[in-house]
């Protein structure tokens, strides 16, 4: 009846007096449909692919939580999408119209309390590194200190050992005590762990940094040093940014491993909940959060290429 010179407003007229309500804009919406801008398809696949990343169904429980990679911000997820095929072109709008979509900020450090008491009675070596926490190759300088944890059964105390290379944590050790086992643990364990990796560290390379906490001068921390043939580096007491780097590490870790609920369920009763999730942080950690300061790589990713360009031949000159 259209195409043969009938109003839409006369044909619909009709059609209500038979019993079939339509409205005109119904009809003129159905005939010429909008056009779906390409920034919406977009934006709808960008949202779909974080909420496919940021939260996964607990096979345990059956409830929805979120991943590791919730917890980043836009500077992250742009880099994360560049590793998913077909997406490495994702605009920062995009996946910031995504964020708010959905709820997400990025996860914020907060202010650090103090937990160093230093010896003022104790001897400490120099600092030799002056706030340069950079090195050219791994096994060359080390960065060290803890952190606390509440618990239900009291304070746990964690301890991390940190290349600077590639700022990968290479020991960690959680104690419910201060004493110095708590910092000669993760020292063990990180030499271990290069050992057991076919990477050993060499006697007299490296460098362990610290702060001045008691625990870092005490007699058997120094005298464990000494044998592994590790020059010992403290900063000043009471400056924190002579040893940043620990710091930021344990701001990282408060943040996104002890004030969330991705690496542990409700809170953290005893030092086992705070090992589990630990665990599971550093893993994370060194395997697959992407740091800036690496060029958007993991630790491990950055260690790897690193020994893959010096087991590389060299080219013969043309």
């Amino acid at each position: 009846m259209r195409a043969e010179g009938y109003a839409v407003e006369s044909i619909l007229r009709v059609l209500r007096q038979q019993g079939l309500a339509i409205a005109a804009r119904t009809y003129r919406a159905w005939k010429n449909p909008a056009r779906i801008a390409a920034r919406t398809v977009t934006d709808a696949l960008v949202e779909d692919k974080i909420r496919d990343l940021a939260w996964r169904t607990n096979p345990v429980t059956g409830l929805i939580q979120m991943t590791p990679e919730g917890l980043s911000g836009r500077r992250r997820w742009v880099a994360l999408f560049g590793r998913q095929e077909g997406r490495a072109g994702t605009s920062r709008g995009a996946v910031d119209r995504a964020m708010r979509t959905l709820g997400l900020e990025g996860i914020r450090r907060a202010k650090k309390l103090r937990t160093t008491s230093p010896n003022p009675n104790g001897k400490r070596a120099g600092d030799l590194l002056s706030r340069d926490f950079t090195a050219p190759a791994p096994n060359l300088v080390w960065v060290t200190d803890f952190t606390y944890v509440r618990t239900w059964a009291g304070f746990v105390y964690v301890a991390f050992v940190v290349d600077v290379f590639a700022q990968r944590i290479v020991g960690w050790h959680a104690s419910s005590s201060m004493r110095t086992d708590l910092v000669m643990t993760p020292l063990r364990i990180a030499l271990w762990q290069r050992e057991r990796e076919g990477n050993q560290v060499s006697p007299g390379s490296l460098v362990a940094h610290s702060d001045a906490g008691s625990q870092y001068t005490s007699i058997r921390y120094t005298e464990h040093l000494d044998l592994e043939g590790i020059a010992p580096s403290i900063g000043t007491v009471g400056d924190a940014f002579d040893n940043a780097l620990m710091e930021t590490v344990n701001g990282l870790f408060k943040t996104e491993c002890i004030r969330t609920t991705v690496f542990h369920h409700g809170p953290f009763r005893t030092l086992s909940d705070v090992e589990f999730a630990t665990a599971g942080w550093v893993d994370w950690y060194n395997n697959r959060r992407l740091h800036g300061s690496l060029g958007m790589l993991t630790p491990v990713e950055s260690e790897t290429l690193h020994y893959e360009a010096l087991a590389r031949e060299p080219e013969p000159a043309k």
